[in-house]
């Protein structure tokens, strides 16, 4: 006996991929809405292991080719065309600690949101999708001890999670995206 082939919509067919792709991963559909659980994009700036949400990167993309802006703050790389579209691209590191990011093949840039259009912020190294719960919260006391909140980052940083050996403070892009020295990348 032959199945009559069921034809779905585009739609359809990505949603149940996904729906089977989860059902696959150990531990993971459960813990999906799980109450205390927070997800989001690992990655490294110099020494810091830091997790943004996924709410604030709206995509990650390998290193365009980047065009030298005249007059820009050092930390601002200058412009990329990515798929038409030009986009600032910023070396976090910079502008976080004043040291630019040692360039390597395959390094990564996130594509956050900001007021007025996107921009890309090069990161040091990207490690994916991280999951953190509530018995992995770093005391916001213990926060500073850990030494991912010093300088600048402070601004930035509210909260952290420890998972193995490593502190992995929640770096806001958001608020990173609405200070007004980051949009300001004309230099003074």
């Amino acid at each position: 006996m032959k199945r009559a082939a069921i034809s779905l919509s585009p739609f359809e067919v990505l949603a149940d991929y996904e729906r089977r792709a989860l059902a696959h991963v150990p531990g993971l559909p459960e813990q999906l809405d799980a109450p205390g659980l927070w997800r989001g994009v690992g990655y490294r700036i110099g020494a810091r292991r830091l997790a943004s949400g996924f709410d604030e990167v709206l995509e990650i993309l390998a290193m365009p080719p980047v065009t030298a802006v005249p007059g820009a703050q050092p930390w601002m790389l200058g412009v990329a065309n990515v798929r038409g579209n030009l986009l600032p691209i910023v070396d976090l590191k910079q502008f976080l600690e004043g040291e630019r990011t040692v360039l390597h093949e395959g390094q990564r840039v996130l594509l956050v949101r900001q007021p007025g259009g996107d921009v890309a912020v090069l990161i040091d190294e990207l490690f994916g999708q991280r999951s953190f719960n509530e018995q992995q919260q770093i005391e916001s006391e213990q926060i500073a001890s850990e030494h991912l909140a010093e300088g600048r980052y402070a601004h930035f940083i509210d909260r952290a999670y420890r998972l193995g050996d490593h502190p992995w403070g929640v770096f806001s892009l958001e608020r990173l995206a609405r200070t007004p020295e980051f949009r300001q990348a004309a230099a003074a």
